[in-house]
């Protein structure tokens, strides 16, 4: 196996952890990009040392909120920054991980992802798109914005999947050979739950009484409801499942 140099930006974040670990496993060189080590995808500080000798950027950064304007200003920034600093350090291609249903978006923090993919596709280098589903760990997120011993979650369809097959998948994604008119590749769990399904399971270890609501008010939550947001037929579906996920967290 040949021993790429991979440039990760997010590298500290939840799936970015994941993924550092998998290159590094496969025996990788890999440089973690993050503030915490001195470099800022949005103003652009540190990317061109970093970057330096990187033949792959895996992109897993994303904006803390869900806020659609301020999660779109930084994944323009992010887009056109990677684009531009990879380019002139011969970076030779960039591997993206975004969300299932992300070109159906209109709203919300999905959109926004949306236009992130858009604008990596339009750059100047050649760009892999890898769209997931949420995470597992994406639950126990619904139930800390919440706290006290009552939580709401949308009873809206999902496939959940863990973060740690989602490194894996994108670090395979990256140095794949591609294949022309190839859908965007999709990876997601085995079982397809609502939210609050999941959320009664993490809520019972925690002492949160998990209430299903309908999702009204979220954005798209109609076509959430109507499983626009479930992955396609072309997906890759791989566990473990959410319960045996959560069995086996220490």
């Amino acid at each position: 196996m040949s021993i790429t140099t991979f440039a990760v930006a997010g590298a500290t974040g939840r799936l970015g952890r994941h993924v550092v670990d998998v290159l590094t496993e496969r025996g990788h060189r890999v440089v973690p990009m993050s503030r915490a080590t001195g470099v800022d995808v949005v103003t652009g500080q540190g990317l061109a040392e970093a970057l330096t000798g990187a033949q792959v950027v895996i992109d897993v950064a994303s904006w803390h909120s869900s806020d659609q304007e301020a999660a779109t200003e930084f994944f323009r920034a992010s887009a056109r920054n990677l684009h531009a600093y990879g380019r002139q350090a011969g970076v030779a291609r960039i591997a993206v991980a975004s969300i299932i249903g992300a070109d159906r978006a209109t709203a919300g923090f999905l959109a926004a992802k949306r236009v992130h993919e858009e604008l990596l596709l339009a750059g100047p280098l050649p760009v892999r798109v890898l769209r997931a589903a949420q995470f597992h760990e994406f639950v126990g997120q619904l139930l800390e914005w919440q706290p006290g011993d009552v939580a709401y979650v949308p009873e809206l369809p999902t496939q959940l999947v863990a973060c740690r097959v989602v490194a894996e998948e994108l670090a395979g994604l990256a140095v794949a050979a591609t294949v022309p008119g190839a859908p965007i590749p999709e990876i997601a769990g085995p079982r397809r739950e609502t939210l609050a399904e999941a959320a009664r399971l993490l809520g019972a270890r925690r002492g949160v009484r998990v209430v299903g609501v309908d999702g009204a008010g979220m954005p798209d939550a109609e076509q959430a409801a109507a499983g626009a947001f479930l992955p396609g037929p072309h997906a890759r579906l791989a566990g473990p499942t959410f319960r045996e996920w959560l069995d086996a967290q220490p």
